[in-house]
């Protein structure tokens, strides 16, 4: 691998300041051609109870420096970043796939995060609230939950570890990063950087290895007082479930299935170029892309033509590495099998292929970038998350009925609409079921903004102030005799 720095390429894990490897050892490889980038440890319960132990012991040291010179440790780590920025991001396409241009915008990201809860360290504030009893007055602090664990995905692999640790560690707790055994590598790098910012032993964590026994322990230790999780909603529901014995605190980011919305009055050359920008970020494999596309009929061939014709004229498939191309692969086979089996089950009840609709031969998990018409609310495509590179588009008559095809989803995560009505953008907004709802914008994340869903999307909020909050127990002071 080449890197400006190759010390940021770690194949070992990282807890309580070492850097720790293992006789047992997960091959990752490039989805983009099946090569072997390296390896990482298959840790197990002792030495994530080493992780544990050791963030526990880290705590009350951390948690007792001043926010501002917690906030200075993570400028560094901002600063570093940033420093490395490129080398990061070949990491990030090498294990990963997507587009450099995509994997810098993501680091990008990760360190605008770390710098937004850098400075909220020093806004952690309490009340002072009117007592109605005479000589008596309440004082409310906030103080750190304590040693918290991020379980990570692959999708974002550096974007969702700043998103989760910064706030953390803005707070004061100390963190235990579990990433994905498909996209380690960036994790490590990340915890390379924060050694060298400073952070003290044991206050930030990386572990890899069998899910199931990391998971077991990170949700049954009473010493993980919080956890915080991104992915399926199958698995945020086992999580939730494990985390009910030590009523430990728990973030849960899991499964979108965005529905997007062009109205009569929309700018339809807008609503394309954004229809684009998010279908097909990351070869559709986010989960606040557009999934659903519902079209008003008297819009719906212009906006099909158009759609079409910038799918098939902008997109390019290939190796994320090379900068001709803006399409990476999936990212293992089992997500191109999923989308096929999508694509025929719609096929088999009406749809139609207007581009794209298979996957592209030779090595690597790369698939066509795909538009489906004519689907219906039967079909699975409308019912399933879709992580992949395939728009099924729909029309509507009505605006009650473009809210109620929208609503009609398990999932509560993102939704979209275009129109120039203000009143409609009000009214709409109100009535979607969605933790975020982007009003002529298909472009939502931000480290200022609350990220979070609704129904089966998930539990809490991500970023902005409301995120510290996530991170943070309420006490309540009572001192009498004031009088």
């Amino acid at each position: 691998m080449k890197l400006c720095d190759p010390a940021l390429f770690r194949q070992e894990c990282y807890i309580n300041g070492r850097w720790i490897s293992s006789r047992k050892t997960i091959v990752v490889t490039d989805p983009s051609d099946g090569a072997v980038l390296g390896s990482v440890p298959a840790l197990g319960r002792d030495e994530t109870e080493q992780a544990v132990r050791g963030a526990g012991e880290a705590f009350p040291l951390w948690s007792r420096l001043t926010a501002k010179k917690r906030s200075l440790v993570l400028k560094r780590w901002h600063a570093l970043i940033c420093e490395n920025e490129n080398d990061l991001a070949y990491i990030m396409t090498c294990e990963q796939g997507k587009p450099l241009s995509e994997a810098v915008s993501e680091i990008q990201s990760a360190a605008a995060y770390i710098e937004w809860f850098a400075e909220e360290a020093k806004r952690v504030y309490g009340d002072t609230i009117p007592m109605s009893q005479e000589g008596k007055r309440i004082i409310v602090l906030k103080e750190p939950v304590g040693v918290c664990a991020a379980i990570t995905p692959w999708n974002f692999p550096s974007a969702m570890i700043a998103r989760k640790t910064a706030p953390a560690l803005a707070a004061g707790c100390t963190v235990i990063v579990k990433p994905s055994e498909l996209t380690p590598f960036s994790a490590m790098a990340l915890a390379e950087l924060a050694d060298r910012a400073g952070f003290p032993p044991g206050v930030f964590n990386v572990v890899t290895g069998p899910a199931e026994e990391i998971g077991s322990v990170l949700t049954g230790s009473v010493d993980v007082r919080k956890l915080s999780f991104s992915g399926s909603t199958a698995v945020g529901r086992l999580l939730m479930r494990d985390c009910s014995d030590s009523l430990k605190r728990i973030s849960l980011e899991l499964g979108g299935h965005a529905p997007f919305i062009v109205f009569e009055d929309a700018d339809i050359d807008a609503a394309v170029a954004d229809a684009v920008a998010s279908k097909f970020r990351n070869s559709g494999q986010t989960c606040v892309c557009a999934n659903r596309f519902i079209i008003h009929d008297s819009v719906y061939t212009e906006f099909v033509e158009k759609f079409v014709q910038a799918v098939e004229q902008q997109l390019s498939v290939g190796p994320g590495r090379i900068s001709d191309h803006n399409q990476g692969p999936l990212i293992d086979m089992d997500a191109v099998e999923k989308i096929e089996d999508q694509i025929r089950d719609a096929l088999s009840k009406g749809a139609r292929i207007a581009t794209g609709g298979s996957r592209i031969p030779g090595k690597g998990y790369f698939f066509e970038p795909t538009v489906l018409l004519n689907v219906l609310p039967t079909m699975k495509i409308l019912r399933e998350e879709t992580f992949g590179p395939v728009a099924p588009v729909s029309s509507f008559t009505t605006e009650s009925e473009a809210v109620a095809m929208a609503n009609d989803s398990e999932y509560g995560l993102a939704a979209y609409f275009y129109s120039r009505d203000v009143a409609r953008a009000w009214r709409v907004t109100e009535l979607l079921e969605y933790g975020m709802v982007g009003v002529n914008t298909a472009r939502l994340s931000s480290e200022a903004a609350p990220f979070g869903g609704m129904k089966k999307s998930g539990l809490g909020r991500e970023g902005s102030k409301y995120g510290m909050d996530e991170y943070l127990e309420i006490k309540y002071m009572c001192i009498g005799r004031v009088s």
